[in-house]
């Protein structure tokens, strides 16, 4: 089988969704199936990527709100770099204009649409959230609901990553839609790197001792991230216990964070850890993992952070909280700074607080990207033997 994904958000500095595709990119050919990503770039060129993958760099303008990333903005381009493909399945990874120019090319590849973005969660609900209700916001954005209606109807299955979103998108009338939920890196995460001394390190950096609680907060500072709300929790938290707060990212929302953080000694911020195997002894040595958005649509971290055996404190929409409640974390109202304190007090008592932290919940095996990818191979097989048969 030849899956060409129409990438409008790959780039070489790119987050969550350039793992996603490099994976893909190596899982594809294991499998024995045909990966090709087109992506908008600075200039048209093949990039390979070992026997049976590649990318295909399509020249496109620069995206006007971040410089690392390129926009679809010819149609005609697009169409002639799928019919030189000759896909048997197509997926297009934004809801926007590049997943409408992939519903008007006229070749017969079943076409799915990926929903690796959450936009009204990500956006509209957060801005409006003080002045109306989700249903009302809904209704106040029904625009975009007709859209991904419209791509429902001209897509043969839209793939979501968390029961929660995929209950929303059926919700807002889309028929076409399976949940796939992705997976950690195998072999990597793990209770197991638990390292106490590392613990006590950064309870160190916190100003704290080793009866104090540990969480760990790990994301790019982005205001939907909402980290200024995650640190006001925290230092409320503090006035009833020991708690401290390692946040590991950057992002413009830092000087933010920072102003928000002032002289408290009890929080520390750190830059990106790209090393994967220093960011996995770290989660195995935290005590808890905090998380403020609730607009993942899987939410990696989460799911790193479980694989490590950390408990989740997690808002209750998203992505995070699917993963929170299979692990039974602690959940609490979204966009809530006091109710994600009144999560952390719990989660904190709930512990017994001792002088060495005691071993965190051992877990089942972690659901992998291998395994994601397995399920949605057989998926797309699935979807395009009616389409076999026809021709």
């Amino acid at each position: 089988m030849k899956i060409v994904d129409v990438c409008a958000f790959y780039s070489p500095k790119g987050g969550g969704v350039r793992t996603y595709i490099d994976r893909k990119l190596a899982e594809g050919p294991k499998a024995g199936h045909e990966i090709v990503v087109i992506a908008p770039g600075p200039r048209s060129l093949i990039e390979e990527r070992g026997q049976g993958a590649r990318i295909v760099w399509l020249e496109s303008p620069k995206f006007p709100l971040d410089g690392n990333y390129h926009y679809f903005a010819d149609a005609k381009a697009l169409h002639a770099a799928l019919d030189c493909e000759r896909p048997d399945v197509v997926e297009v990874s934004s809801p926007w204009r590049s997943a409408s120019m992939v519903a008007d090319w006229q070749g017969q590849a079943a076409r799915s649409l990926v929903m690796h973005a959450d936009p009204l969660a990500a956006y509209a609900y957060r801005w409006f959230e003080m002045l109306a209700d989700r249903p009302t916001i809904d209704r106040g954005f029904d625009w975009f609901w007709r859209h991904l209606r419209r791509l429902d109807a001209r897509f043969e299955t839209v793939i979501s990553a968390s029961f929660s979103l995929s209950a929303r998108l059926e919700a807002g009338g889309l028929r076409g839609v399976s949940t796939i939920p992705m997976g950690v890196e195998p072999g990597l995460f793990s209770p197991a790197l638990r390292d106490l001394p590392l613990r006590r390190r950064l309870l160190d950096m916190c100003g704290l001792e080793a009866s104090g609680t540990l969480l760990l907060g790990v994301g790019r500072h982005g205001p939907e991230k909402r980290w200024p709300m995650i640190v006001e929790a925290v230092m409320s938290v503090q006035f009833s216990a020991p708690v401290g707060l390692i946040l590991v990212g950057d992002g413009r929302e830092r000087a933010r964070i920072v102003r928000q953080i002032g002289a408290n000694p009890h929080i520390q911020l750190l830059a990106p850890i790209t090393d994967r195997e220093e960011l996995a002894r770290m989660m195995a040595s935290a005590d808890g993992l905090v998380h403020g958005c609730e607009a993942e649509t899987f939410c990696m971290v989460a799911a790193e952070a479980s694989a490590s055996g950390l408990p989740l404190i997690v808002p209750s929409d998203g992505g995070a909280s699917d993963q929170a409640l299979a692990q039974r974390g602690w959940r609490y109202p979204s966009g809530s700074a006091a109710g994600a304190a009144r999560a952390m007090l719990d989660f904190v008592q709930s512990r017994q607080l001792e002088l060495v932290a005691p071993a965190p919940i051992v877990h089942s095996a972690p659901r992998t990207m291998a395994d994601h990818f397995i399920e949605l191979f057989a998926h797309y097989e699935a979807v395009r033997a009616p389409m076999r048969v026809a021709a």
